[in-house]
């Protein structure tokens, strides 16, 4: 395990955990954003929805690079520097969730009051 975001932080063969937010998707949640682990592919919500899963991801495991998990966005972060890096490898297939999944999401359990939510 990297702290800093080595190469060992970033694993390009681990495919996405799935489509969704893994834990908003156990408890019924919903999301804004998606972001994925590089080093385990765990999918996770970002920062600016109600349960920021991925940041919580990375203070329990230690993994300290995500990629958007949003379609047209290739961006890596480092929680550990608090860096943005707009390029890296490639990671495995898929690189976004479904072009059709609706943003927030998922469809069906986003609150019609979300944007007040969210501020």
């Amino acid at each position: 395990m990297s702290t800093t975001g080595g190469t060992d932080a970033i694993d390009p063969d681990v495919a996405p955990s799935g489509t969704g937010c893994v834990e908003c998707e156990e408890a019924g949640g919903w999301w804004f954003h998606l972001r994925r682990c590089a080093q385990c592919g765990h999918v996770g919500c970002c920062d600016d929805s109600p349960a920021k899963h991925a940041t919580a991801h990375y203070h329990s495991t230690g993994h300290p690079v995500i990629r958007s998990f949003e379609p047209g966005e290739e961006w890596f972060w480092n929680y550990a520097t608090d860096e943005m890096y707009v390029s890296g490898p490639e990671l495995a297939p898929p690189a976004c969730h479904p072009v059709d999944q609706p943003v927030p999401g998922p469809a069906g359990r986003v609150p019609a009051d979300w944007a007040e939510t969210l501020r």
